[in-house]
């Protein structure tokens, strides 16, 4: 099994920053691709950004020149800088990871999700 926390939510308002980390650990042999999710309310879960093991990267229409995806392989974190907020971004951020691991002696790759943190911006 492999545990994804989630870090860095909060208020904040309109214009400002934050930045989100999400760490992953157990079984890991390696970690594929990390990214970000976020859910508003009432609303489906969306991808926000996504980051490959080599650090190739995608955004939303809707960040893309306002946040940032990165990672730290040797530390199995991924995070989220978020500048700009706007009141729109308001919702609840999922950290998602594909990550290989063996498994009864076969290597397996699985998708986890943390649990999530929440953003909200406002005034």
């Amino acid at each position: 099994q492999v545990q994804l926390v989630e870090s860095g939510g909060g208020l904040v308002q309109p214009g400002g920053s934050l930045r989100l980390s999400c760490a992953a650990s157990g079984n890991i042999f390696s970690i594929n691709e990390m990214a970000w999710y976020r859910q508003a309310s009432g609303k489906q879960r969306e991808l926000v950004a996504r980051i490959s093991s080599g650090g190739s990267t995608i955004y939303a229409i809707s960040v893309k020149g306002r946040f940032t995806i990165s990672r730290d392989n040797a530390k199995n974190t991924v995070y989220l800088q978020m500048n700009s907020l706007k009141p729109e971004d308001t919702a609840v951020y999922y950290c998602n990871a594909d990550v290989s691991g063996w498994q009864g002696g076969t290597l397996k790759r699985v998708d986890y999700w943390g649990k999530g943190t929440l953003v909200t911006v406002s005034s």
